[in-house]
């Protein structure tokens, strides 16, 4: 089965998770989706920016051609995955992006990114920003734990990317991959 990445990354985060991904797969990683009826298996990644996932596009745009192909989707972002509250975030958030059906078709997986505030564009700065005066009026006892690091943390570079995390969805490929070779046999 032939399998291609395709991402969308502001800051690099995304893109080293697809690099990790496209190497532990013998396959290319690429941001300007071609020829993609001469694959099996097509792993979508964007980044989490303002409740939305940048690069859920290319996945969109091109469902309709898609629907005999593996379909695989992975978010990065700040917020920890490990805590089933961001995940239902995101999932929230990628619902309003995906069809019902494309929810249901397409498989997830979650890793976490980082930021870097001195390398923020203008409107993620100010986006934090925002966020972070937001933060600020709310009571302390009512901010998660992520609001306080996000607060504690603000301004600095943070660094969350962990290249095991990609096992599950590497799992899951050649999981497949192997399942289409037994069908040859």
């Amino acid at each position: 089965m032939r399998c291609l990445v395709i991402y969308a990354s502001h800051y690099g985060y995304t893109k080293t998770y697809a690099q990790w991904i496209a190497q532990a797969l013998s396959c290319p990683a690429v941001t300007k989706p071609r020829d993609l009826a001469n694959y099996d298996v097509l792993i979508f990644g964007g980044g989490l920016y303002a409740g939305g996932v940048h690069g859920v596009k290319a996945l969109t745009k091109h469902y309709p051609e898609l629907q005999d192909k593996h379909l695989v989707l992975f978010t990065c972002g700040l917020a920890d995955p490990g805590n089933p509250d961001n995940v239902t975030r995101i999932d929230q958030a990628l619902a309003n992006a995906l069809t019902p059906e494309m929810m249901n078709r397409v498989r997830r997986f979650y890793f976490r990114g980082g930021i870097d505030y001195h390398r923020l564009g203008p409107v993620h700065r100010a986006m934090m920003a925002m966020l972070r005066r937001y933060l600020l009026s709310r009571p302390a006892e009512r901010l998660r734990p992520e609001d306080r690091q996000l607060l504690d943390t603000y301004g600095m570079r943070l660094d969350f990317r962990d290249q095991a995390s990609i096992a599950p969805l590497v799992a899951y490929v050649t999981g497949l991959v192997d399942d289409k070779h037994r069908e040859m046999l």
